[in-house]
This record gives C-alpha cells, structure tokens and sequence, in this order.
C-alpha cells in the first residue's frame, strides 16, 4: 500500500547538521522524498501541527505527572498545575515553541508502509527509550527529565506521521499540492509499484 508520510527535522537536528544523514537513511528503505522546504515556522503552524484531542491531551498530561513522580520533581513547580488536561495543553504549546525556535526542514516521504517504516526507523519519542539502530536510538542526546526539568520539550529531532489520515493532515498544514512533485525511482519499476 503506498502512503505519504510527513517529516518534521526539527530545530536540534537541522543545527547539528544530521539533515543529510536521516534523510539518506530514509532513502535507503526504498521510500522516495516527494517533497522538501526548509523553514522557520511561525508559532501558529506548531500550535496547528500539534492541535490534539482531548483524550490525547489527558494522557500525555498523565504520563508527565507519572514522570515527575518518578524524577522526585513537584508537579506544579514544573507546570504550574497538576491537571492532566492543562499539563496536556501546556505540552502542545511547548512543542510549538520548540518548532518555533530555529530552521525545521519539512519532508513528504512515499512509498509502500511508509508510515510504519518511518515509525520504526526514527524509534521512541524519547531518545533514551529509543532502540540503538533507531535515529532517535542513535543521535538522540536527551532524556525526558531533561526536558521536564528545564521546563519545555524534550530535543527528539525527528517528527513523523504517527498514521495515514494523521500523515494527509499534516501535509496541509506544512504543504501547498504544488510543492508535492510526483516522479518514478527506477526501483518501483522493478517491484511494481
């Protein structure tokens, strides 16, 4: 099945010039870039990009009160509040500010099981829990806490399109179906697609 598949490199990973290295290791699955811009967002684009239901809100609001727990750090010194909604809230504006804060290079990438092959590639959200092999597993400098502790997001590098109806929404907010060019790699060809 093809898909598309939305890539956000984000600010830390743009500044440590590892734009060429993820890119070519998303090459080398097959997958073929359809699209590239390199941009300094506004906040409102992040805010757009990471606009999440409530359930979501709620319980990225309760891992971050179980991870205070866990670092013996007082969760209302850290969000100001210990409901899981407004942590929830307070998670989408700091991932809009981070996206805001430096050059982002935003990608489509296409090809069969794009979304799953990119999930599998870039790993766990946090660096630490990522899997060596993986490109968060093996570029990733920071940990949660560290994040937590310093009051904004954790510096994970890499955004990809977590399903396919997500990855088609994404693309809208990042790309104007002009700047979406449609070419053949001589491999697809050969494995008919």
């Amino acid at each position: 099945m093809i898909q598309r598949s939305l890539i956000l490199l984000k600010p830390d990973a743009v500044s440590r010039g590892l734009s060429g290295e993820i890119i070519s290791r998303i090459e080398r699955t097959g997958l073929k870039m359809i699209a590239a811009k390199l941009v300094h967002p506004e906040i409102e684009v992040g805010r757009e990009h990471y606009k999440k239901d409530i359930e979501w809100k709620i319980k990225v609001g309760e891992r971050a009160i179980q991870e205070c727990n866990e670092f013996e750090l007082n969760i209302n010194e850290v969000f100001g509040t210990d409901s899981p909604s407004e942590i929830g809230n307070l998670v989408v504006e700091r991932n809009a500010e981070f996206l805001n804060s430096g050059a982002v290079l935003a990608l489509i990438f296409s090809g069969p099981n794009a979304v799953k092959k990119i999930r599998n590639l870039i790993g766990a959200t946090f660096p630490e829990s990522a899997t060596p092999g993986t490109i968060r597993g093996d570029y990733g400098l920071e940990n949660s806490f560290t994040g937590t502790k310093r009051k904004r997001t954790t510096y994970n590098l890499i955004h990809a399109s977590g399903a396919v109806d997500e990855a088609e929404e994404e693309i809208k907010i990042w790309f104007k179906p002009d700047e979406i060019i449609s070419h053949r790699q001589s491999h697809e060809d050969l494995y008919g697609y």
